[in-house]
């Protein structure tokens, strides 16, 4: 299997048990995912396991068989040199395998017993390979429990409470407060309910806290504790951050612990038919040194670049200094795979606008097709053969994730602006990152383009306009205005909202039709702006595939609802399905919901999926601007219209 499974291996790497110990244990060697190192249990991420909670050590800590990914375009957009994924154990090799995975410290560290409840700051020293910590004080020694609440903070430091301060905290003692004895106990009381009922104990003194008001923001600060710098994967010699953001206590399990940075692309191979300079001239800019070799103009490295890349590629070392010439003279070409665009989408809205120009290739076979509608079909299947114009299948695409970095208590707002959002941490901590952590992934999927010149008319109606334009106006004040931007493009297009909510319910209907559940599907909108004067082609499409971990891929199900008569049909009925909502009529009276007031007729009963299918949080999404509502026209209010009354004639003539 392409996604096999990674060793997760702890730190340090210590004592083995006795050799005369013959008792016979169970297996608990801790095992994720390869399609896991990237989301959830990226750089960063807490992974929860049999009772034990790990974090996700940085990539200083990755072996050096991390196995590279080939993603000239996402490398590039990205600024490293290469990506890499961890290295999988072979099927039913796992019992035999070394512990060659990413690594996983124990955190959080403070651990209780569930016997006698005393706590228990672990030491890694204490390790043992394949053995849970355990408590030797009580009988049939029980296993370690984690404390539920950390504390982080926006810039991305995660750390154990002081437990030891936060139970002297509320003494009025001075001998109290002035114990240093670390013997804590973690006592659950039944005079009350809730964190009140939790309480931490010094067994030395009688000075006690319970948990009440712990989740309250800034009570750490008011404890008197301090963000310490640092992160749980870091050693002793690592120096901490000067950090003075105020920390927060969350449960350890909390959404707002980790929020992972990703990028993807869709492998989009050379266009059949370019000349042997083109093809010479697309190796030279996929190449993983390019960008170096593009920012060093007149550099001391320039000349050395240039050699390695001429050497790489096959070609002279003046053919490499031409291309950069062409580049640096900002030459615009028709979009193809060798664009340096940093917006991945336009190549490959190029490619899957033209499936005829990429044949022969292993990892993305496209097809063009169509809807099947003939002339004397329904009006509803007319109206919706109108306004599609192009349809196309993908027997086999092959897909790149990386993950860029995370922040914690907040998202990041995606410019770095202080005050903004949490601060993004590299999967690097302590430099800078010359690779990123990726994963390939192939599967299939259904491309549908809607007309140009209706779609271009249908945005021209002012009413859609100021619909978008109030929008527009909310994401303008969120703090993920600039995330987002890069995939709107510099304007926020009736268009974008529209296609996003039809990918949405498309993929909820395919959930139905296909056999896929929605949170294995995910989308590609193609609707972005361009600046003004530009020469790129519009867009106004999406994409919705399925990438599986395994190599051979899917097994067609998307690509069987993609062919006629099958694709027409679940198009009408995720239409007809989009104009009822069991919040309804608060949902589509909606002026504002979700996060930053970024989603308008959408919620979680009719439109919201799985994070793993959005490619931007679940935001901008209406179904105004898609089916209609009220004055405002939607797209395809025509072939929701006709539908209902040739379902209301059906009944009549029943």
């Amino acid at each position: 299997m392409g996604d096999g499974t990674v060793d997760a291996q702890r730190r340090p790497r210590v004592r083995r048990p006795r050799e005369g110990n013959v008792r016979a244990v169970k297996d608990i060697r801790r095992k994720v995912r390869r399609a896991q190192t990237i989301v959830p249990f990226g750089v960063g991420g807490i992974l929860d396991l049999r009772g034990e909670s790990f974090v996700a050590a940085d990539t200083r800590s990755w072996a050096a068989s991390a196995e590279r990914v080939e993603s000239p375009r996402l490398a590039r957009k990205l600024g490293v040199q290469e990506l890499r994924s961890a290295p999988v154990i072979p099927s039913g090799k796992a019992a035999y395998a070394s512990r060659i995975g990413p690594t996983y410290v124990r955190f959080p560290k403070w651990l209780f017993c569930p016997q006698c409840r005393n706590m228990l700051h672990w030491n890694p020293g204490h390790e043992v390979r394949d053995r849970q910590p355990t408590c030797g004080r009580c009988p049939g020694r029980p296993q370690l429990a984690p404390m539920r609440f950390i504390q982080v903070c926006r810039a991305g430091h995660m750390a154990d409470i002081d437990w030891h301060r936060w139970a002297h905290s509320r003494s009025e003692d001075p001998s109290q407060r002035q114990c240093q004895a670390y013997r804590l106990r973690f006592l659950a009381t039944p005079e009350s309910s809730g964190l009140e009922a939790l309480r931490v104990v010094c067994v030395v003194c009688p000075a006690s806290r319970n948990l009440a008001g712990i989740s309250q923001k800034n009570i750490l600060v008011q404890t008197g504790l301090r963000c310490p710098g640092t992160h749980p994967w870091d050693s002793e010699a690592d120096e901490a951050d000067p950090c003075e953001e105020k920390p927060q206590a969350v449960q350890r399990g909390a959404s707002n612990v980790y929020f992972p940075i990703t990028h993807s692309a869709i492998d989009i191979p050379a266009p059949a038919g370019l000349s042997e300079d083109d093809e010479s001239a697309q190796k030279v800019v996929n190449n993983s040194l390019w960008s170096y070799f593009r920012d060093a103009d007149g550099g001391p490295v320039s000349d050395n670049l240039r050699a390695v890349i001429a050497l790489q590629c096959g070609v002279a070392e003046e053919f490499v200094e031409a291309v950069r010439r062409r580049h640096t003279a900002e030459v615009a070409p028709a979009p193809t795979a060798a664009d340096s665009d940093d917006d991945l989408s336009i190549a490959e809205w190029a490619a899957f606008s033209e499936p005829e120009s990429v044949t022969n290739s292993k990892t993305f076979s496209v097809r063009r097709t169509d809807l099947g509608i003939r002339p004397d079909d329904p009006e509803s299947l007319r109206e919706l053969g109108a306004g599609i114009s192009a349809v196309v299948v993908a027997d086999r695409v092959r897909e790149v994730r990386a993950l860029e970095g995370f922040s914690r208590y907040e998202p990041s707002s995606g410019d770095g602006e202080e005050g903004e959002g949490g601060r993004v941490v590299s999967v690097n901590t302590h430099a800078r990152a010359s690779w990123l952590p990726a994963v390939e992934t192939y599967g299939e999927g259904i491309f549908i383009a809607v007309d140009e010149e209706r779609v271009s008319a249908w945005e021209q109606h002012p009413l859609v306009r100021d619909w978008t334009r109030r929008i527009e106006s909310n994401l303008d004040a969120s703090f993920k205005a600039d995330r987002l931007r890069g995939k709107t493009g510099p304007e926020l297009l009736p268009r974008f909202v529209m296609l996003h909510t039809l990918a949405h319910h498309f993929i909820r209907q395919l959930s139905y039709d296909s056999g896929y559940n929605a949170a294995s599907l995910r989308e590609r909108v193609y609707a972005r702006s361009h600046a003004p004067g530009s020469d790129l082609p519009p867009q106004a499409g999406v994409f919705v595939y399925t990438a599986a971990g395994d190599a051979e891929g899917t097994l067609g199900g998307l690509v069987r609802q993609g062919q006629p008569p099958n694709l027409a049909e679940t198009l009408i009925r995720l239409l007809e399905s989009a104009q009822w909502c069991s919040q309804d009529p608060l949902c589509a009276d909606s002026t504002g919901r979700s996060l930053a007031n970024l989603n308008r007729a959408a919620c979680h009963a009719c439109t919201l999926l799985p994070e793993t299918c959005c490619e931007i949080d679940n935001s901008l999404l209406d179904r105004t601007l898609l089916i209609g509502e009220g004055d405002v026209p939607g797209f395809f209010r025509e072939v929701l219209q006709a539908a209902i009354e040739e379902s209301a004639g059906a009944v009549e003539l029943s």
